[in-house]
C-alpha cells in the first residue's frame, strides 16, 4: 500500500495536492503542518488522510523511521510570506528544515518533490532553471534559492547522482481554491473577488516599469495544473530535477482583473469597458514596492517538456473563470 506524506498539508498548495491523492483513490497520507493558525482545518476537513502530525514532532520521528515505507514526500511547507524580514526565520524553515528532510528521505528510501519557487529568478529577465538567471530579490526566495544549490551539490547538476527521485518545483503566481488562509499573500484573483464583493469595483496598480496602467505581466498558473504536474512526476518516479512550474505563458492584470468582473457580473468586459463602467480602477504603484517588484514573469517550460510531461496548462480566463465559480458557490 502505498503510503505518502504532505508537509504543508493544511496550506494552499499542500491540501490540493491531498485532494489530488484522494481522488485517485490514495488516502494513506501523514499529513503535516503546523495549526497555530487554527482556520487551516478546513482545507483538510473535506480530505481523506491516514494521519496528521505537527511540524514539529514529524521531523525528527521521521527521521527515525517512524511511518515504515514511505514512498514519497510532497514537501510544501515553508514560510511563504515574500515580505517577511526575519532572515534566520525563513532560512530555518525553508533551507534548514528541508536540509534535514532531504538527508531523511535519503536515509529512508523516500522520494523527495518539493516546493521551490520562481521567486529565486527576483531581478532577472529570463526564466531558465540556470544559475546565471537566479537573481533574487528577498530572503524568501534566497532560502529557496540556497535548497535548490544544496539539491544540485548531492544529486550532482543533472541529479543523476541520486538514487531516488529529487524533483524541485519553481512555482510562478499560483492561484485557486484552498487559499483562503493566506491572507496578503493570497492570489491577485483571491483578493479582486473579495474586493468586487465589498466594493463593486476592482484596483489595479497604473503605470510602473514601462508597462502602462494593468499590463504589468505574470505567469498566472492555476493550481489543479500544479498538482497534475506534481502527480506526474509522481508517476514517474525516474524523473528528477529542477523545473519551471507556471504556464510558459505572461499575461497582464488585466486580463486577471477582467476575468473576475465578467464572471462575478455575468456580462463580458475587456479593461476600457471595465474602466468606463467604473468597475476597474488604477491606482498609483506604491512607493514601498519600487524596486522590490517583478513586472514580467513568465516561465520557460523547455526542461519540463523535455522529461516527455506534456501537461497543457489552463489560461487566466479559463482557470479564473473556474475559480470564481468555486469561491461563488461558496457564498
Amino acid at each position: 500500500m502505498t503510503r505518502v506524506v504532505v508537509t504543508g498539508a493544511a496550506g494552499f498548495i499542500g491540501s490540493n495536492i491531498v485532494k489530488g491523492l484522494n481522488d485517485r483513490g490514495i488516502d494513506n497520507i501523514i499529513a503535516v503542518d503546523d495549526m497555530t493558525q487554527g482556520d487551516k482545518f478546513r482545507n483538510l476537513a473535506d480530505l481523506r488522510i491516514e494521519d496528521y502530525l505537527d511540524a514539529d514532532e514529524f521531523y525528527g520521528a521521521f527521521a527515525e523511521g517512524a511511518f515504515g515505507k514511505v514512498e514519497a514526500v510532497f514537501h510544501e511547507g515553508a514560510c511563504s510570506d515574500t515580505m517577511e524580514q526575519d532572515g534566520k526565520y525563513m532560512m530555518d524553515n525553508n533551507y534548514g528544515v528541508s536540509c534535514s528532510l532531504f538527508e531523511s528521505c535519503r536515509e529512508r528510501g523516500s522520494r523527495l518533490l518539493y516546493a521551490s519557487s520562481a521567486a529565486v529568478y527576483g531581478g532577472s529577465a529570463t526564466f531558465r532553471e540556470t544559475p546565471k538567471f537566479e537573481l533574487p530579490l528577498n530572503v524568501y526566495g534566497y532560502s529557496k534559492l540556497l535548497f535548490d544549490q544544496r539539491m544540485r551539490r548531492e544529486c550532482g547538476k543533472d541529479f543523476r547522482r541520486t538514487k531516488r527521485q529529487v524533483v524541485g518545483f519553481r512555482y510562478f503566481n499560483v492561484y485557486g481554491p484552498r487559499e483562503q488562509h493566506k491572507g496578503r499573500m493570497a492570489s491577485v484573483a483571491f483578493h479582486q473577488f473579495n474586493q468586487f464583493r465589498e466594493q463593486g469595483k476592482v484596483k489595479l496598480f497604473g503605470e510602473y516599469g514601462g508597462y502602462g496602467a494593468g499590463e504589468q505581466r505574470r505567469d498566472f498558473v492555476f493550481v489543479d495544473d500544479v498538482v497534475a504536474v506534481n502527480l506526474w512526476f509522481f508517476d514517474h518516479p525516474e524523473k528528477s530535477g529542477i523545473f519551471n512550474l507556471g504556464t510558459g505563458r505572461a499575461q497582464p492584470f488585466n486580463d486577471v482583473a477582467t476575468t473576475v468582473i465578467s464572471s462575478l457580473t455575468g456580462k463580458p468586459h475587456d479593461a476600457s469597458s471595465a474602466t468606463q463602467d467604473g468597475l476597474l480602477e488604477y491606482i498609483p504603484f506604491p512607493d514601498a514596492l519600487r524596486g522590490k517588484y517583478q513586472s514580467y514573469t513568465q516561465a520557460d517550460l523547455s526542461a519540463l517538456r523535455d522529461t516527455g510531461c506534456d501537461h497543457a496548462f489552463a489560461d487566466v480566463q479559463t482557470g479564473v473563470a473556474r475559480y470564481m465559480a468555486v469561491l461563488g458557490a461558496q457564498g
